[in-house]
């Protein structure tokens, strides 16, 4: 190697592994509306009985606040990571910036249930918009290595810490000032956020324009909207009602006509050859199991800590600041943990892990106020395991891929994880209410059995995406060639 070689070898490793003023403004743009976003999923739900109250919601419509942005959210994100592929990712990224300002100013101003629901509804296309396009200029920003580790940890540790930040400042916000603020935070937001980007991100497209997968597109967004629609009437209605099993089977089947437009089509929205990788197709999967375990262990524990032991939404909230520190901490750390075990899979399944042992103990939880050292440092510790696993999700997903494919590699991430928060509740309300329904009336002594029974399930994904991953995608050793004599 000549000299000139490495003092170029050295540039390049420093330019690697050092963040640079105007890369720090790329994160800090990206990153907080990344933050936005996932609190938009959490916010509203302590503040829906009061939602109800003022806008003119029955109770049982009530859910329709939250459902409609989140089958928005899931349904479209994958046709909208193709989108900024093709027509640009900043483009996409300030228009969906500047619809989610919009949208979130009509619903803090909102009066009447439609006009709500529209709102919501714009809401999760905005951030079917924004989730992909923001994630691939971050992993575009940053060449593959230890600096887009860094980027991604930091971009997962606030993704998930987001969920939960949302139940603690949705209750905030709604006692000391009023749910409207929920929406009108994102208006500042916003346009924070289009002020500066525009100076600090740049345009990333391809050359070639090729032509939008119209079949694809449509088969895949209603596929997934059906997908998630029974997943959320299990939650409300049980997996034996006709709506959940109707939605589920139209979903499967449109999904696998999805499948088969892509293998004859000549621009294909999903090539398959992408889901032939195993690191596409497994790491998806378990991003999907990361995020709905660690969500829908919230949903349960708001259960345990409002109706066992009688803590207010306020404080329910407020209990859930340790795992959110644990989240932020393990976005941290998880970068250092692929590092440590040597590729991103191996952090993966270890994250996963740990998240078991975590989960499992809260089957211990009993009816008393005594438990709440074992939870808070339950979910402390499993906070910081989900978010090592996935930020080795977002690297394993986004890996090994050209530039001109990172749009639909962040789109498939940004799908798992949306539909991951998405089916995770509804899954475990179900298993909480068949449960109830075994044992007869609500007691608290039952309602504490069936939060147990659906944590003990919960535990249970989480080993088998641990095994799931350290099986499918395990990396090979080496292979050292023989020395040779001369």
């Amino acid at each position: 190697m000549t000299r000139m070689d490495s003092v170029t070898e050295a540039g390049d490793q420093r330019r690697n592994t050092s963040i640079s003023g105007r890369d720090r403004l790329i994160l800090a743009v990206l990153l907080t509306a990344s933050f936005t976003l996932a609190v938009d999923f959490s916010i509203l739900n302590v503040a829906l009985p009061v939602i109800g109250a003022e806008v003119g919601f029955s109770l049982p419509d009530l859910q329709w606040i939250a459902t409609s942005f989140a089958l928005c959210a899931a349904g479209f994100t994958l046709l909208f990571g193709r989108v900024a592929d093709i027509f640009g990712r900043r483009r996409l990224f300030l228009a969906g910036i500047a619809l989610l300002g919009i949208s979130s100013l009509v619903g803090g101003l909102a009066t009447d249930p439609a006009v709500l629901i529209t709102a919501r509804v714009a809401q999760g296309l905005a951030t079917a918009a924004v989730t992909p396009a923001a994630l691939s200029l971050l992993t575009t920003s940053f060449p593959e290595g230890s600096l887009r580790e860094r980027a991604l940890g930091l971009n997962g540790a606030l993704m998930a810490a987001g969920f939960t930040t949302g139940a603690i400042l949705g209750g905030v916000v709604t006692d000391l000032l009023s749910w409207r603020w929920a929406f009108f935070i994102n208006v500042a937001v916003a346009v924070a956020v289009l002020v500066v980007a525009p100076a600090v991100l740049r345009e990333n497209r391809t050359e070639q324009r090729p032509r939008l997968d119209v079949p694809g597109a449509v088969t895949v967004s209603a596929g997934l909207l059906a997908v998630v629609y029974g997943l959320t009437s299990a939650g409300e209605h049980g997996w034996t009602d006709i709506r959940t099993w109707a939605s589920l089977v139209a979903g499967v089947v449109l999904l696998l006509a999805f499948v088969g437009i892509e293998r004859r089509v000549t621009e294909p929205l999903v090539p398959v050859r992408i889901l032939r990788k195993r690191s596409v197709a497994w790491g998806n999967g378990a991003g999907v199991l990361a995020f709905a375990t660690e969500t829908s262990l919230v949903f349960l524990l708001t259960l345990y800590l409002q109706e066992v032991l009688g803590f207010s939404p306020l404080t329910a909230g407020l209990s859930f600041a340790v795992l959110g520190l644990g989240t932020v901490l393990g976005g941290i750390v998880g970068p250092k943990v692929i590092a440590r075990l040597g590729n991103p899979p191996r952090a993966l399944a270890f994250g996963m892990a740990v998240q078991t042992a975590a989960t499992l103990v809260l089957v211990l939880l009993g009816d008393s106020r005594d438990w709440m050292p074992l939870l808070l440092v339950a979910t402390f510790v499993g906070g910081v395991a989900n978010l090592v696993a996935i930020v080795g999700f977002m690297v394993t997903a986004t890996s090994g891929l050209p530039d001109h494919e990172q749009g639909l590699a962040a789109g498939l991430a940004t799908m798992s994880q949306q539909i991951g928060i998405t089916m995770g509740i509804p899954v475990m309300s179900a298993i909480v209410g068949a449960t109830l329904a075994s044992l007869g009336a609500e007691t608290p002594t039952h309602i504490l059995t069936a939060i147990r029974t659906a944590i003990g399930v919960n535990a249970a994904l989480c080993a088998a995406t641990a095994i799931a991953v350290s099986v499918f995608l395990r990396t090979p050793r080496p292979v050292t060639a023989p020395a040779t004599g001369n």
